[in-house]
C-alpha cells in the first residue's frame, strides 16, 4: 500500500478549476516532486494535502485512511515554506523545540530531541543564535530541522529553496538529499524550477492546468517526455512540425516542416496522418565542420547564427539553409582553451536516428 494516495482530487474556485481528478500515489520513504509553472495547481495540491485546503471531491489517504477533513494540525505530517516560518524573538533551539512544547513532551525530551535535530541538519554550535544572526541557507536548514523534529509522516515543502542564489541553492539541493536518505521520512517537494525537480527528486509529477501530464523518474520524464508540453518545459529541446506519412516495421517516415522527410523509430499508437513536432535534446546535436556531411547520419547544412559560451559548454544556435534555428550544446572538454565555430561560420548538424524522437499533438 502507497504511503499517500489521491483519488480523482478535484478543487475549483468559482468558475476556476485549479486541481482537476488527480490520481497520485507516493511510497514512503520517497523524495517525490510537483513540478509545473506558476498556477497549475501544485501549490493548491500540496495545500490539500496538508490541511490547509479541502478538495471539493476526491479522497486523500495516508496509510489508507482518508484525511481530507481532519485539521491540519491533527496530521502527521509538516510543511515548511519558502518563507522559513521562523519566529524571530526565539533561539535555533526554541524555533526546533516549539512543536514539542505545543504537544506537551517533558523538558528532558525536548532537550534531546532537539540536540538530535540541530546536529542532523549541522546547526548545533548556531543553538543560541537568533534567526536574524543566520544565513539564508541556515534559516532553511532550522526550518527543516522543525519541520523533522516530531518525526513527520511526510514533510510537505513549498519551493522551499526559492528565496536562496543559485549556488547556496545547489548546496542545499545535495544536503536536502543527503537528509532524506538519513531520515528516512517522505518528502514532497514543489517548485516550478526543472532543474531542481531533476536533480532531487525519486520520481517527478509534471503538472499543467491542473492535471498531472505524466509522472516518471527524472530520466524518463528528461528523456522520454509524454507529450509536447513536457518537452517543452523540461529543459531547452529543438522542436520541429511534422507529420507522419509512412508506417513500415520498426520505422516511421515524417514530413518535417522545410526540414524534409526524415525517418524514425517507430513510436506505439502512431497512425499515418498523425501530426506533431520532431524533439531533439541540443545536447544530442552535433555541429562539425562543412567537410565531414558525407560520413554524419541526418546531417543538414548551415551557418553559426549565435554562440553563449558559460565554462563548461558552449550554446550554438544554427541556421540551416531551409531556414531553421536548431540549438545545439557542445561541452567544451577538450584541454587547453575552448575553441569555438565563430557567427556565420558554415557548418554542418547532426544528430542520430534515436536521439529524435516524434511526439504527436
Amino acid at each position: 500500500m502507497a504511503l499517500l494516495e489521491l483519488r480523482n482530487v478535484t478543487r475549483r474556485f468559482g468558475d476556476f478549476t485549479a486541481v482537476d481528478c488527480v490520481n497520485l500515489s507516493i511510497e514512503a520513504g520517497e523524495l517525490f516532486t510537483l513540478l509545473g509553472p506558476s498556477g497549475c495547481g501544485k501549490t493548491t495540491l500540496l495545500r490539500m494535502i496538508a490541511g490547509f485546503d479541502v478538495p471539493d471531491s476526491g479522497q486523500i489517504l495516508l496509510d489508507g485512511q482518508d484525511i481530507a477533513n481532519i485539521p491540519p494540525e491533527k496530521r502527521p505530517i509538516h510543511t515548511v515554506f519558502q518563507s522559513y516560518a521562523l519566529f524571530p524573538h526565539m533561539t535555533v533551539a526554541d524555533n526546533v523545540a516549539f512543536p514539542l512544547k505545543m504537544s506537551g513532551k517533558a523538558p528532558d525530551e525536548i532537550k534531546k530531541r532537539v540536540e538530535q535535530a540541530l546536529a542532523e541538519v549541522q546547526l548545533s554550535r548556531f543553538a543560541h543564535r537568533f534567526p536574524h544572526e543566520l544565513s539564508g541557507g541556515q534559516k532553511q536548514r532550522v526550518a527543516f530541522a522543525r519541520g523533522l523534529i516530531n518525526r513527520p509522516r511526510l514533510l510537505l515543502m513549498d519551493e522551499p529553496l526559492g528565496a536562496l542564489d543559485a549556488k547556496l541553492r545547489e548546496d542545499m539541493q545535495r544536503e536536502l538529499i543527503n537528509l532524506q536518505k538519513e531520515v528516512g521520512i517522505t518528502f514532497v517537494f514543489v517548485t516550478h524550477s526543472q532543474d531542481e525537480a531533476l536533480a532531487l527528486s525519486q520520481r517527478i509529477a509534471v503538472m499543467n492546468q491542473g492535471r498531472v501530464e505524466q509522472i516518471g523518474e527524472p530520466s524518463v520524464i528528461y528523456g522520454q517526455p509524454a507529450n509536447r508540453f513536457i518537452a517543452d518545459f523540461i529543459g531547452k529541446i529543438n522542436l520541429m512540425e511534422a507529420q507522419v506519412t509512412q508506417v513500415s516495421g520498426q520505422d516511421m517516415t515524417l514530413e518535417a516542416d522545410k526540414l524534409g522527410t526524415t525517418t524514425l523509430p517507430l513510436k506505439q499508437g502512431v497512425n499515418v496522418g498523425d501530426k506533431g513536432v520532431i524533439a531533439i535534446r541540443p545536447e544530442q546535436i552535433s555541429v562539425h565542420a562543412p567537410d565531414k556531411q558525407a560520413e554524419l547520419p541526418h546531417a543538414h547544412s548551415g551557418k553559426v547564427l549565435d554562440f553563449l559560451y558559460v565554462g563548461d559548454v558552449t550554446t550554438y544556435i544554427v541556421e540551416l539553409d531551409c531556414g531553421i534555428h536548431m540549438e545545439a550544446l557542445l561541452a567544451n572538454s577538450a584541454p587547453g582553451r575552448a575553441r569555438f565555430f565563430e557567427v556565420g561560420d558554415p557548418v554542418i548538424v547532426s544528430w542520430t536516428r534515436e536521439a529524435a524522437q516524434f511526439l504527436p499533438n
